[in-house]
């Protein structure tokens, strides 16, 4: 009986899905910081955007406005929660963050503002976890520090991607090169004119197990041979000017050091 109680009260304990009590004063702290910051901040933003011809730019006094807003919430320690237990980020618990991230769920613009915006999150903490000190220090602080966007970068035409597995296109290493073929599509976040880096699912070893065969590797925007040639419409809409871009790699060429952890690594990369 008295093991019966046992295992019991752990399966309650494993189903409890209440925020714990430390983060309820974070949580507080964001819902309030979207009312009386980034409310105001995003109807000027979208003010200042009215009438505007090109839509993958922004008008003059948008991006000043986000900035002012993200340098309030840097100074109220609002900033990267997304990296569970890492010395980076606020340290929560994949729970506790869920709760938050419903609370950014309602602002377009609230994620960016507290720099929790995907897809700059899975790269950010692909970033921290595998990077080299190098990547780090030239991909990884100015995300960290909301001052670039990212994109990761695995669909592509013709094939279910979202297994990454079936990620064709191909990079051959000549010398000290990566050379990089093919086409990505719905690649989120590549039309923003602050997007610098894209991480990028790649075949390096076709003749390997299936789950060995990918390797993931960092390609900066803009790059000689990397074309984007449209937005991809989600129900006629081009999320401009974030963008979910159709992109052609031509004979793109990037150092060798621009792998991320090794050759023939993707696949466990993406299960991180």
């Amino acid at each position: 009986m008295a093991d019966t109680e046992v295992s019991m009260d752990t399966q309650n304990e494993l189903n409890d899905l209440r925020m714990s009590d430390g983060a309820v004063p974070l949580y507080e702290h964001v819902k309030s910081f979207i009312k009386d910051v980034v409310n105001p901040m995003s109807e000027e933003f979208h003010r200042l955007g009215e009438g505007k011809t090109d839509i993958w730019s922004y008008a003059p006094g948008q991006l000043e406005a986000l900035e002012k807003a993200k340098d309030e919430a840097k100074k109220q320690g609002l900033w990267n929660f997304f990296l569970p237990d890492a010395e980076t980020g606020e340290g929560l618990k994949n729970l506790d963050y869920a709760y938050i991230a419903a609370e950014l769920g309602k602002n377009p613009l609230a994620s960016e503002s507290m720099n929790c915006s995907a897809p700059d999150t899975g790269n950010m903490e692909v970033l921290e976890r595998v990077g080299t000190p190098e990547q780090k220090e030239r991909w990884l602080k100015p995300l960290l520090e909301g001052k670039i966007r990212s994109a990761f970068a695995m669909t592509e035409p013709a094939l279910p991607s979202s297994d990454a597995k079936n990620v064709s296109m191909s990079a051959v290493l000549e010398g000290d090169e990566w050379v990089i073929n093919g086409e990505k599509f719905y690649i989120s976040g590549a039309g923003d004119p602050r997007c610098k880096i894209m991480i990028t699912m790649v075949k390096t070893s076709p003749d390997a197990a299936p789950n060995k065969q990918q390797s993931q590797i960092l390609v900066p925007l803009p790059h000689p041979g990397v074309t984007i040639l449209g937005p991809m419409h989600v129900f006629g809409d081009p999320d401009a000017p974030h963008g979910h871009m159709h992109i052609r790699f031509e004979n793109v060429r990037v150092p060798k050091e621009n792998m991320l952890l090794g050759e023939g690594r993707g696949f466990e990369i993406s299960q991180l």
